[in-house]
């Protein structure tokens, strides 16, 4: 017998502000500027990317494509929808 595989969507997942908080601090952990990216546009989409775009003043076309596969978010970009989403970027000093 075979079970039947499904999409699974992350963006299902966000459905609180810690839990975004989890899933972005996982993805900055990676270090790997594309997954970031990436992870941030899943958040976007959970929140709507309409909603997104309305509180960042870019256009919904413009958020698809700088966090689709082939996108390349600027850091202003990223730090508008971060701003958006309700998420803060820090640094801290690399431990020795």
């Amino acid at each position: 017998m075979t079970e039947a595989l499904h999409d699974y969507d992350p963006a299902a997942a966000l459905d609180s502000p810690e839990a975004v908080a989890v899933f972005m601090a996982d993805a900055f952990e990676t270090a790997d500027a594309a997954y970031i990216a990436k992870a941030l546009g899943v958040v976007a989409r959970a929140k709507g990317m309409a909603e997104i775009a309305h509180e960042t003043g870019l256009s919904r076309e413009q958020l698809y494509r700088s966090f689709s596969a082939n996108g390349n978010p600027t850091l202003k970009t990223m730090l508008a929808v971060m701003r958006a989403i309700g998420v803060d970027m820090t640094a801290k000093a690399h431990a020795a």
